[in-house]
């Protein structure tokens, strides 16, 4: 049969099977053997996707093969498959590895993981911090209960630290041709001054500086109150204070214009020619004498008690449940990987 025709072997990729179609082949079997170049194998192997073929398919339907010396169907011949050697290990007994790829975490796991530290050093250092405040509170509290100590004609700036929150009394004149006002300050939700003046005492004692208390600040100008400018001997009884601090939020003073802001206890000394005394004049707590006060134009004295702030516990608080919320949060970022790394599959080297 294959010295009458020509076979062309198709694979069917699906689920049909391999078909041959006959294709007529012209001339005689003596001309088409002795013509090389129209020598053909009567079977060749193509993938069969459609009815119509592409340019590679018709290509590979063209090719020349060895043809076939005997008729029927022939037997095809496949190469070495890698099945057949003894060292083959099927994918099923031999599976992949399934790996993580990628960069896991970048260098915000770092600043990530410095927030809880940092926050628990702070809380930590807040804890000291109380201890430090809440002694320190006590101990002016102590020395608020003892009896005043008069105020010796001679104070050494420097031990005033030692005698900080302690009662004293003393006497001599006010100097309200030197009097300072220090403002604006609010009290019970009023604007106002704090009105400091010299006390010049007598006996040889030196001048010091009296915080008198508060004013309204429509009692500003000494015309509008004159029953708040004592002359003669007064007696002062007060707590002795260490010189004020000024923070980075306060202007500076201007003495050349009147204007004070803040009690700068060394340069109101220097500008008075007293020393660097600074006492607060007290009173008892006593709400219509304060309103009296007021009206009248009498600065209102301080009552006699601590009035630091301690706030540490909250900072406490504050500090530590920080700390523990941004280590939660490290721990759920670390427990779950980003999103960009991906999941591949690693191949077996061993198979």
């Amino acid at each position: 049969m294959c010295e009458e025709e020509e076979w062309r072997h198709f694979t069917v990729i699906g689920p049909a099977a391999c078909r041959f179609v006959p294709l007529k082949s012209t001339g005689t079997p003596l001309q088409r053997t002795s013509n090389s170049k129209h020598r053909r194998h009567p079977y060749i192997s193509v993938a069969h996707l459609s009815d119509v073929f592409d340019e590679p398919h018709r290509a590979l339907r063209n090719a020349p093969f060895p043809r076939c010396s005997r008729g029927g169907f022939g037997i095809r011949r496949f190469a070495h498959s890698p099945a057949e050697g003894a060292d083959f290990t099927s994918i099923v007994d031999n599976s992949p590895d399934l790996v993580k790829s990628g960069k896991r975490h970048g260098p915000g796991i770092i600043i990530l993981a410095l927030i809880p530290i940092t926050a628990f050093a702070l809380g930590t250092w807040q804890v000291f911090r109380l201890g430090w405040k809440t002694e320190l509170i006590a101990r002016f509290e102590d020395r608020l209960i003892k009896p005043p100590l008069p105020l010796p004609p001679r104070i050494d700036p420097e031990a005033i630290k030692d005698f900080d929150y302690r009662k004293v009394y003393t006497t001599g004149h006010l100097c309200h041709e030197q009097e300072m006002l220090i403002g604006p300050r609010i009290h019970d939700g009023n604007d106002g001054f704090l009105v400091v003046t010299p006390l010049k005492r007598g006996d040889g004692g030196s001048t010091v500086l009296v915080n008198r208390g508060w004013i309204p600040r429509n009692k500003k100008a000494q015309a509008d109150r004159g029953e708040g400018l004592p002359q003669g001997l007064v007696v002062v009884e007060g707590l002795l204070r260490e010189p004020w601090q000024k923070n980075v939020f306060t202007p500076d003073n201007r003495p050349d214009l009147g204007q004070f802001y803040f009690p700068d206890v060394k340069q109101m000394a220097e500008l008075t020619g007293s020393e660097a005394v600074w006492i607060e004049e007290t009173m008892s707590p006593d709400l219509l004498k304060a309103y009296d006060r007021e009206a009248k134009g009498i600065p209102i004295g301080r009552p006699a008690e601590v009035n630091l702030r301690n706030n540490h516990t909250q900072y406490i608080f504050t500090w530590y449940a920080l700390s523990a919320a941004t280590t939660i949060m490290l721990w759920m970022v670390i427990r779950k990987p980003p999103s960009e790394v991906a999941r591949r599959i690693r191949q077996n080297k061993s198979w």
